[in-house]
C-alpha cells in the first residue's frame, strides 16, 4: 500500500524551518536583544583618541549602552559630539556627567557615566536640542595634565624667585651681614669679662635698690596712715566756714544795711524765752 505524501506541506515546513534557522544564526550574531534604547548627546572639550563607534558606555561600572557616534562639532570645531545608545532603564538624571575613561590593562576606551547625587530628576531634551545632552566632566588624563602644568609653572615662579633672591646685590648683602655678625660675635668674645662684670654689678645694684624701693613703699603707707585724717578734719572745717560765709552773704543780700546798722537784736520781755 503506497502513503500519498502532501509536497506542498513538506516544502512549507523545509522553507520555515530554513528561515528560523537563518533568523536565528543572524539574530545570535547580531546581538539582537529586545531592549529599548534612548539617544543621549554627550559634547567633549577634549580629544577622544581611541573612542570608536560600538565603544561601551558604563553607568557606574555596568555596561548600559554603546557609542552610536563620534563626530566633530561643526559650529564649534573644539567640541566632539557623541551620540549614545542607552538602555532606556537608565536612570540618567540632571546630576549625571559624563567621563572619557580608559582601561588600565586594556587600554580600551570607553564613556563612564556616574551620578553626582544633586538632582536626581530625569534627563530631558531642552528646546532646540535634537536630545538630551548629557554634561562632561575632566577626564583622568586632562586631570593629570592640568596638575602637572600648574606644578611646572609653580616650579618656573619659584625658580625665578631663587634666582631673584641669589642675585649678585643680594649675595654681597648677605656677605657683609654674615661678617658684620662676625665681627661683632668677635668682639662680644673679647669683652666676655666686661661684660660679666656688667651684669654681676647690675644684679648687685637691683639688690641694692629692692630695700629703699620697700622703705619708700613703706613711708608712703605711713605719711597716707597719718595724714589723712588731719586731712579729713581740714576738709570738715573748710566746709564749716564755707556755709558760715554763705549764710553771712545771704544776709546782706537781704538786708545791706547791716554792715552799718548790725545785727538787731530783739528785746525780749518778761517771761519770754531767748
Amino acid at each position: 500500500m503506497e502513503t500519498n505524501v502532501n509536497y506542498t506541506i513538506v516544502g512549507i515546513f523545509v522553507i520555515a524551518l530554513t528561515s528560523a534557522i537563518v533568523m536565528s544564526i543572524i539574530w545570535l550574531s547580531s546581538g539582537f536583544s529586545f531592549d529599548q534604547f534612548k539617544t543621549y548627546e554627550v559634547d567633549m572639550q577634549e580629544s577622544v583618541n581611541g573612542l570608536s563607534i560600538d565603544s561601551p558606555v558604563e553607568y557606574n561600572g555596568v555596561e548600559v549602552g554603546s557609542v552610536k557616534s563620534v563626530e566633530i562639532d561643526h559650529q564649534n570645531p573644539q567640541l566632539v559630539e557623541l551620540l549614545l545608545s542607552i538602555k532606556s532603564e537608565t536612570p540618567v538624571s540632571q546630576g549625571t556627567v559624563a567621563t572619557l575613561a580608559t582601561r588600565g590593562v586594556t587600554g580600551i576606551t570607553y564613556i563612564s557615566l556616574k551620578d553626582k547625587g544633586e538632582n536626581l530628576a530625569p534627563l530631558q531634551k531642552q528646546q532646540g536640542q535634537k536630545y538630551p545632552i548629557i554634561p562632561t566632566a575632566p577626564s583622568l588624563f586632562v586631570r593629570l595634565d592640568t596638575a602637572l602644568s600648574r606644578a611646572s609653572e609653580n616650579l618656573h615662579k619659584l625658580t625665578e624667585d631663587i634666582n631673584a633672591l641669589l642675585s649678585q646685590e643680594n649675595l654681597e648683602s648677605i656677605r657683609l651681614t654674615l661678617a658684620n655678625l662676625s665681627r661683632i660675635t668677635g668682639n662680644m668674645a673679647a669683652n666676655s669679662k666686661q661684660i660679666d662684670a656688667i651684669l654681676r654689678n647690675s644684679a648687685k645694684l637691683s639688690g641694692q635698690l629692692t630695700p629703699l624701693i620697700q622703705s619708700s613703699t613703706n613711708t608712703m603707707r605711713i605719711l597716707e596712715v597719718q595724714t589723712l585724717p588731719a586731712t579729713y578734719r581740714m576738709l570738715s572745717n573748710l566746709d564749716a566756714t564755707t556755709r558760715s560765709l554763705a549764710e553771712t552773704a545771704a544776709e546782706l543780700k537781704e538786708n545791706p544795711s547791716i554792715i552799718i546798722r548790725g545785727v538787731n537784736r530783739n528785746n525780749y520781755g518778761p517771761g519770754e524765752q531767748r
